[in-house]
């Protein structure tokens, strides 16, 4: 009996020590979606302020990246900037300046799209959160949060947002909002409920000047 009790303890103890020895299971990854449809495009100056704070605070092993919401964002070409920040402080550092210089040629140059493909967007953020094997996992999704979808793209499914904070910024009000305030918060709780609903976590940041937030676990 003594014996068996020893060999689950050592077990234990290994489990723990190869948990703690991962560094994967610490780092941060993050996956940013930029709503460019319509004026929402005016907005983009304030997601460069916080890119540039996110940027700041990310370390080494920490992954981070930029995708547009367009008429089709389930796809690569979406994706403005990706970078798991190297050990090296040097490269860590040059690292963040090309993503900022990616960041900056985007908004200088991004036209509005039609269509507002928000679900595509979260599918392309889960799939690169995946692939990193970060154990701290985010969605921040700057957008006024209203859907679009062009005809014959099909996104009523359910979307796996297990162990994802997802958190929507600066959700502006649209016109229909201000003669009927329900549709805006009939939007905010559709999202909240399908993040909810499938394990992830959800919260809306409006005020901007609380960035420091935004990659706090709930």
């Amino acid at each position: 009996m003594i014996k068996k009790v020893r060999i689950l303890i050592t077990a234990g103890l290994l489990t723990v020590l190869s948990a703690c020895s991962d560094p994967k299971s610490h780092a941060t990854a993050v996956m940013l979606l930029l709503d460019t449809s319509g004026t929402y495009t005016q907005e983009l100056s304030k997601a460069q302020s916080i890119i540039n704070y996110l940027l700041g605070t990310m370390t080494s092993g920490d992954s981070f990246a930029v995708a547009r919401i367009d008429s089709g964002s389930f796809s690569e070409k979406d994706i403005v900037a990706k970078m798991t920040f190297d050990d090296r402080p040097s490269a860590a550092n040059s690292q963040k300046r090309a993503f900022q210089a990616a960041i900056n040629k985007m908004v200088d140059e991004v036209k509005s799209s039609t269509y507002t493909d928000i679900s595509g967007g979260m599918l392309q953020a889960i799939e690169f959160l995946e692939e990193t094997g970060a154990g701290n996992r985010h969605i921040l999704v700057f957008s006024d949060m209203k859907e679009e979808i062009p005809k014959g793209h099909i996104r009523d499914f359910p979307i796996n947002f297990n162990s994802v904070v997802v958190t929507a910024l600066n959700v502006t009000k649209l016109r229909t909002d201000n003669v009927d305030p329900r549709e805006y918060m009939a939007r905010i709780d559709e999202w909240r409920n399908k993040v909810e609903s499938s394990g992830g976590s959800w919260r809306v940041i409006n005020d901007l000047d609380h960035v420091e937030e935004l990659l706090n676990k709930q």
